[in-house]
């Protein structure tokens, strides 16, 4: 974790320093506090990779790094402080030059309740001192840090994944539970005639998240076959392995990797011979075209077993239409392995009373086989019942003997990710256990967390769908939701996945869960020497949601008293809930991201301070039923890009909309005839102001609730250029009494762009319809006309 941090925000200081050279000119020194800053971070993030892998077994290197963490939270909450300065007196600047275009002259401030952010002088020089004297303070706690690090001597070399210390695996193997299945599919196509595509030899990849099973599959088929083989692990060592394996006289003695690839070629000529690959690694197809060559000299039927963690092994080796994608145990299997270790050996009436403990026991494990051993071997020498209830009591991260046997396994498929990867896939363990995880909010979620500083906005999508295909390959996800494409829309995280992942950020991620009314935990334990940076309430109280007591209900409001604490929020999910107003202080929450206020029906409308919260980039409104207007100023959130108001049936948007021309997502919007515009309340939002939205992207909905009484609105809306939509649906006003004579006309203004994929006309009444553009989309896949 702490890897990934400092690497953003050494990214956050090279951008700050090149903006400030022009935007903000701070007090003296800054630049020097920030140039010692930068070495230091750059001191310490060489040998932060020995620190993490250390940090399993020695307390005191994770200590050490939660220091690191900490000063590395408070530096981006105040590198983000002074990001949000240089951006405001940007805005400031063009609110200044609009309003001087006009004959009355005023001074422009932002209309907030926390008084450093109106732009005077002398509040602008208290903040930037402010800035500077913390950026010093944090420089001396991160350079005591730094200095430290001597005192553990970190090795400064970086690894690769093959040469982290792991589990050594063998060819032997004691007995399986389960697994018929999937080992009745591996003998088929060890059994098969040819191999991929006519190949001398068929490759076959058994994948699947650590610890599921993968190796002792790999074993179970290995010992059934009688040829020549080899469990080697990593290049030189492999060629010896199959020379090893292969029990040929005269074998080279050399190190040379070319002499011992030639003497493979020339002993496996003519021969049949099964090898097993166990737990690879590298995705290098060079590499592994060098081990593939020499044994295509083999015999017709020959085979090779591969298993891995990553997809992208098993396309390297071309054999993706072979792969077993194994999937966690049953969980009566789960338990009779479970059984075997722990119980088998005990008298009859022992190991019956301990029965029903050990199945609740099982259940934590979630059908992962490694979990399953660990625990078995555990129970195996506990000797009374109290000792047993204690483990079902615990959190499966308290007991050391599945931290070491399962979490030291998982951690190799952790340090083979990016440090950027690394914390998009740290901070999914704000979601509950069993969550279902929804890509696109998992997408935007990533994108606010300024994970992807260096990168550009057009561009933060992409590379977060990049990721998260990534982590999908690796196993880190599982029980995937497709749409009818078969495009992944959602998935979940195993438990003993999520139990590693809270090792690895505990006291930062915590899921706070009250159970019924009398459990006595308060928000407040958060606060104080409590570094928690993410806190997922469930079940919150009911009323005003403050530092109190929790029960099991719904929040209907939240005020002055909890905002005041949490000033640094990025994030603020409060879906689900009863609000029915928003405070005025929202709008000091300076640093908000990502505000999700989803399906809170009473909800009517938002304060005008929302408008401050100008580092926002996600609004969530979705099905706030009541919701009937926005603020007048929306115009003034120019980093917002997604806008979701889905089911917002009654709500109106305002004119100043169109000026957030960076919008991505803006699922829905309502077009209201001229008779529906009340005039003494702000303009409202209409077809023609899609004009410059070209960033539009996904699905949007276009509802008329009256007939355009002119088409060059529509025609102004240049749908045609919207290159990013995939689905449009266009609801057209219906009235039984009154003919629609210009809907052929409007329609074919709205003309889309010629990749869409997806088109719904719904209440089109006319006996015709022809646009001249159908013919157009020429990707088009699903057609609706209702």
């Amino acid at each position: 974790m702490a890897e990934a941090l400092i690497s953003v925000l050494l990214e956050q200081l090279a951008s700050i320093i090149q903006k400030t050279k022009q935007e903000v000119r701070l007090v003296v020194d800054v630049k020097k506090e920030v140039a010692k800053l930068t070495s230091n971070f750059k001191a310490i993030q060489v040998v932060l990779e020995n620190a993490e892998e250390r940090q399993m077994k020695e307390v005191d290197v994770r200590y050490w790094l939660d220091s690191l963490k900490d000063v590395s939270y408070e530096m981006d909450d105040v590198l983000d402080e002074w990001s949000t300065e240089i951006l405001k007196q940007h805005i400031q600047k063009e609110e200044a030059g609009n309003a001087s275009s006009t004959s009355t002259t005023k001074k422009v401030c932002f209309y907030i309740l926390a008084p450093w952010f109106c732009f005077g002088q002398v509040s602008q020089v208290i903040l930037r001192r402010d800035i500077a004297m913390k950026i010093k303070q944090l420089n001396e706690r991160l350079a005591l840090i730094a200095s430290e690090r001597q005192n553990y001597n970190f090795q400064y070399m970086k690894r690769g994944i093959e040469e982290i210390e792991r589990q050594k695996s063998s060819s032997f193997v004691d007995k399986t539970f389960g697994r018929v299945d999937e080992k009745e599919i591996l003998v088929k196509k060890l059994l098969s005639v040819s191999g991929q595509g006519g190949a001398t030899c068929l490759v076959i990849p058994i994948i699947g998240m650590g610890g599921i099973g993968k190796t002792t599959l790999a074993q179970l088929a290995y010992k059934s076959k009688s040829s020549g083989r080899g469990w080697p692990r990593q290049k030189i060592k492999i060629a010896k392995a199959i020379i090893d394996g292969l029990k040929k006289g005269n074998s080279p003695a050399s190190n040379e990797l070319q002499i011992l690839l030639q003497f493979i070629h020339e002993s496996v000529k003519g021969k049949k011979f099964f090898l097993v690959l166990d737990d690879v690694w590298n995705q290098d197809y060079r590499k592994w075209e060098q081990l593939k060559l020499p044994l295509q000299n083999g015999a017709m039927g020959s085979r090779i077993l591969v298993t891995t963690r990553k997809e992208e092994v098993a396309r390297m080796v071309g054999a993706s239409t072979d792969m077993i994608n194994l999937k966690v145990l049953r969980e009566e299997n789960c338990w009779v392995l479970f059984y075997h270790i722990a119980l088998a050996d005990r008298e009859k009436n022992e190991s019956k009373g301990l029965e029903f403990i050990g199945k609740e026991i099982v259940k934590k494990c979630k059908g992962l086989s490694l979990a399953a051993k660990a625990l078995g071997g555990l129970m195996r020498y506990k000797e009374t019942r109290k000792q047993w209830e204690d483990v079902l009591n615990s959190k499966i991260s308290n007991v050391d003997e599945i931290e070491e046997q399962v979490f030291q396994p998982l951690l190799l498929s952790y340090y083979d990710l990016t440090p950027t990867i690394k914390r998009c896939l740290l901070y999914c363990v704000i979601f509950p256990k069993d969550y279902n995880i929804v890509k696109d909010e998992l997408i935007e979620l990533w994108m606010t967390q300024n994970f992807l500083n260096s990168i550009i906005n057009k561009e933060k999508e992409a590379v977060c769908e990049m990721y998260f295909d990534n982590l999908v390959m690796r196993s880190f996800f599982q029980e995937f939701e497709k749409d009818d494409l078969g495009n992944i829309t959602g998935c979940k995280m195993h438990d003993v996945m999520h139990d590693f992942l809270q090792f690895l950020t505990e006291n930062e991620c915590f899921v706070l869960e009250a159970e019924g009314g009398n459990n006595n935990k308060t928000i407040m334990e958060f606060n104080g020497d409590n570094k928690v940076r993410h806190l997922t309430l469930m079940f919150a109280p009911e009323g005003p949601l403050i530092p109190s007591s929790l029960c099991n209900s719904k929040i209907t409001s939240f005020g002055r008293e909890l905002i005041s604490q949490v000033k640094c929020l990025r994030t603020l999910n409060l879906s689900r809930n009863s609000l029915e107003k928003v405070p005025n202080e929202v709008g000091e929450l300076a640093h908000l991201r990502y505000f999700d206020l989803s399906y809170n029906v009473g909800l009517m409308k938002l304060p005008d301070t929302v408008c401050n919260l100008i580092n926002l980039q996600t609004l969530r409104l979705i099905s706030c039923w009541a919701l009937e207007r926005l603020p007048e100023g929306m115009g003034k959130l120019i980093n917002l890009q997604h806008l979701h108001v889905m089911n917002c049936y009654n709500l109106k948007l305002p004119k100043e909309i169109a000026r957030l021309t960076s919008l991505r997502t803006l699922e829905y919007i309502r077009i209201h005839g001229d008779d529906d515009v009340d005039n003494n309340k702000e303009a409202l939002f209409e077809l023609s102001d899609l004009i410059n939205m070209d960033q539009l992207r996904g699905s949007f909905l276009i509802e008329f609730k009256k007939d355009l009484k002119d088409a060059r609105q529509a025609e102004k809306a240049h749908l045609v250029n919207k290159n990013c939509l995939v689905s449009l649906e266009l609801s057209f006003f219906s009235d039984m009494w009154q003919s629609n004579p210009i809907h052929e006309e409007t329609l074919n203004a709205l003309q889309p762009f010629p990749n869409l994929e997806s088109l719904s006309i719904l209440r089109y009444n006319s006996t015709i319809l022809q646009p001249h553009w159908m013919t157009s989309l020429n990707k088009l896949r699903s057609l609706q006309l209702l």
